[in-house]
């Protein structure tokens, strides 16, 4: 018969060099929340300019629209959002890039094309071939994403080293 091996207690009492793990923890606090903050404005920045390059430009209404926020907040009228809508998280490290507002009220038009149908209303009956897309905002948001996580991250592990260490 085997008998199961014996694993120490652990107690906080035994636990070496406590009181030096627990200035370093006291050190770090809000440094790697701040860090990250600044790391995602950057990003969603970058995004943002992409995009609005990328966008089509008959008036500009649709690049003027394209813009981002903290805490998942979107603004009326934003129906092209980024990936998540900015539920749940916290707050203060949650960005949602959007595109559309009440003069680019069309960006989802754009972004992923309309198919052929009647129309209705004043033309009722005419038949409407629909658009082709021209994506703009997943493009970018792809094309950006990666670098985007990595800054992040890379900001965080810097900033809890720097805590731990000054």
């Amino acid at each position: 018969m085997l008998m199961p091996l014996a694993r120490p207690e652990f107690s906080p009492m035994a636990m070496q060099n406590r009181d030096r793990l627990l200035k370093k923890l006291q050190a770090i606090q809000g440094k790697p929340r701040a860090a990250m903050r600044k790391a995602l404005q950057q990003s969603a920045e970058e995004i943002v300019a992409l995009q609005k390059r990328l966008a089509p430009k008959r008036t500009g209404a649709l690049a003027n629209s394209v813009g981002y926020s903290f805490g998942g907040h979107t603004p009326d009228n934003a129906n092209v959002r980024g990936v998540g809508s900015g539920q749940g998280g916290d707050p203060d490290l949650t960005v949602v890039v959007h595109a559309g507002d009440k003069d680019a009220y069309y960006a989802a038009f754009v972004e992923f094309g309309t198919s052929p149908h009647e129309a209705g209303g004043m033309f009722e009956g005419a038949q409407n071939p629909g658009t082709a897309a021209q994506p703009f905002f997943y493009p970018a948001y792809r094309a950006l994403r990666k670098r985007a996580k990595s800054r992040v991250s890379r900001a965080a592990s810097k900033a809890i080293k720097e805590g731990a260490n000054g």
